[in-house]
């Protein structure tokens, strides 16, 4: 268990609380739109819109308030923040809204996001907090909310915190303890330990050159880190901490970069992580993309071949791959489809009891080893079946199926209600309904509002490319024209 902090310590700073008066006089001033804050993965935009340091302090509080009653003790809330330029204003901001809610505060600094969560799990927090906006651009950021297990906030609890931000919130009667604020950095290194220890018992990665793109986020200082000892030659791109490029061209959403630098060093395998490391995408020893469903599918045939998969069960999204799931059924598992998002997968995991589950972009959640996604920890293990086996990353996923060609575009749009009210729009309905007559049982479509961008996502799979591609262009132009800006 991580200890409580030595209390002989001077906190960080006193100014870290505000009068309590404070929060009473001006909690219903916040300009907050009409549709909900909370979105698939916490409180995410563009900071200086509604996103910003007066809404941050009072997201602070109000949690610290719902945090406290549910728990029925104080105790402390773990806070960490990726490299983007505004994550020290919002993690501040966040921290003197804890404090003044009588909320004890570890704050970590940068670090994973999957680490809050490590902590928050194996510690006697009441919570967790992780400042950003994962692969989203510099300009954005986002806070994340953990509950005492390490898994992603309740959507309930979520809602008492918005009630709050909206006026609709119970106060506590009397004025609250103002607590303190301590920087934690140090426990960065309890978790790395978590993670490794497992499979470092089991085997090393020594004769493995292996390239990671750090995406300037989160994961700059750890990754190589853990990859080096457990033995392997490490290559790194984009390994700084700098707020002002996260994500730009490169991490698990541009893999161009680092393809070309696994053939280049001639490496057995690449991983690619977002700015805040909660999903990785890797890159074969031929320069191959690997998605999420690749990785769902190789580390459940190793768990099923372990008698450690029950019901050979995968929990997956709507966007998985039709070849994945055919095939996974052809080994004589079961895919299941959640809604998009990792908290979704992972409240499927918990109802069912199934311990592998995650998304094709690259959030992978393994119960075995943690309670959220994690991309590190995935991308060791992938590293580790590897070695493991002996064969190429290449020839495994060469082994395992072929997907259906898939064609996923974003339609940005700005306009929230209009986005996240799309379904109203008759002539985009229309031509859904088409599609879906014309393709049949031969493919498939999704459209959705995206949770955590300002866009609205058109996928189309089919088992023929022309008609993946012929659809998509279609229903791209109607929301383009419809609903764009």
């Amino acid at each position: 268990m991580v200890t409580s902090p030595i209390k002989t310590q001077t906190a960080d700073s006193q100014a870290l609380s505000w009068d309590f008066d404070f929060f009473t006089s001006s909690t219903y001033s916040l300009n907050l739109p009409k549709t909900a804050l909370f979105g698939t993965d916490g409180i995410r935009g563009r900071v200086g819109d509604i996103l910003g340091a007066p809404l941050a302090l009072q997201v602070g509080f109000w949690a610290g308030l719902v945090l406290q009653k549910h728990s029925g003790n104080p105790g402390v809330v773990i806070v960490g923040q990726d490299s983007r330029n505004s994550s020290d204003m919002l993690a501040m901001a966040v921290c003197s809204g804890l404090t003044s809610a009588g909320i004890e505060v570890w704050n970590l600094g940068l670090c994973p996001t999957p680490c809050v969560a490590y902590l928050t799990s194996i510690s006697d927090a009441i919570g967790g907090v992780m400042i950003s906006a994962s692969h989203n651009p510099p300009e954005d950021n986002g806070i994340k909310f953990f509950g005492a297990n390490g898994a992603k906030l309740s959507q309930r609890l979520q809602e008492e915190i918005e009630a709050g931000l909206r006026g609709k919130g119970v106060l506590p009667a009397n004025k609250l303890a103002k607590a303190q604020h301590y920087t934690r950095s140090e426990l960065v290194r309890d978790y790395l330990a978590g993670i490794k220890n497992p499979l470092q018992a089991k085997l090393n990665l020594q004769g493995m050159r292996i390239v990671l793109d750090l995406a300037w986020g989160a994961a700059v200082g750890i990754a190589p880190a853990a990859f080096r000892e457990m033995g392997a030659e490490v290559i790194c791109l984009h390994n700084k901490a700098d707020g002002d490029r996260i994500n730009v061209n490169c991490g698990s959403t541009h893999l161009a970069v680092l393809q070309a630098a696994v053939i280049e060093n001639n490496a057995d395998i690449g991983f690619a992580f977002d700015g805040d490391a909660d999903r990785v995408l890797a890159v074969d020893n031929m320069g191959n993309a690997i998605n999420g469903d690749y990785i769902l599918y190789l580390w459940g045939q190793s768990l099923q071949a372990a008698g450690k998969l029950p019901g050979n069960t995968i929990v997956s999204t709507v966007m998985a791959n039709l070849g994945f799931e055919r095939a996974w059924e052809k080994q004589g598992g079961k895919l299941i489809r959640t809604a998009v998002g990792d908290q979704y997968v992972q409240a499927q995991m918990q109802n069912m009891g199934a311990m592998l589950g995650g998304e094709q972009s690259g959030h992978i959640l393994c119960h075995h080893y943690s309670v959220t996604g994690d991309g590190l920890l995935t991308a060791l293990h992938v590293a580790a079946l590897v070695k493991q086996t002996g064969v190429s990353l290449s020839e495994l996923a060469a082994q395992s199926f072929t997907t259906y060609p898939q064609i996923l575009k974003n339609v940005r749009v700005e306009d929230r209600d209009r986005r996240l009210g799309w379904q109203n729009c008759v002539p985009v309905q229309s031509a859904i309904a088409q599609a879906e007559t014309d393709m049949g049982d031969r493919g498939r479509i999704l459209v959705r509002a995206s949770g955590t961008e300002p866009v609205i996502r058109v996928m189309v799979e089919a088992a023929d490319a022309a008609l993946t591609q012929h659809w998509t262009e279609k229903l791209v132009s109607v929301v383009q024209r419809h609903l764009g800006c």
